[in-house]
């Protein structure tokens, strides 16, 4: 059975719904964040699959743009790991609906 363009579509359609409904419907900061990267890695599937069965001669331009995505995935998952961490030693807690307000 060959992969076809249809199949890494859904892949990455649903891949992409559970990062949605995991950032909307969580309640801590890290799940927030995993759901986020979700949605990046999604987004990266499809740059490879329409770069992957475009026209042949092309250059690697799904493969360029997805590991750029790649990095700045990484340094948003640093710095948004980071924020986490301060405002739990700030409040105690990474529940996002108890921080409300960032000058308690």
């Amino acid at each position: 059975m060959n992969p076809t363009l249809q199949l890494f579509l859904i892949i990455s359609a649903a891949l992409f719904s559970i990062g949605l409904l995991a950032a909307l419907s969580r309640r801590h900061a890290i799940f927030i964040l995993i759901g986020i990267e979700m949605m990046l890695a999604a987004a990266g599937i499809n740059f490879i699959a329409f770069w992957r069965f475009g026209p042949q001669p092309s250059p690697p331009t799904g493969v360029m743009i997805t590991i750029f995505a790649i990095a700045i995935a990484a340094a948003e998952a640093a710095v948004g790991l980071a924020l986490v961490i301060a405002v739990y030693r700030h409040y105690r807690t990474t529940d996002v609906d108890e921080v409300d307000e960032l000058s308690r």
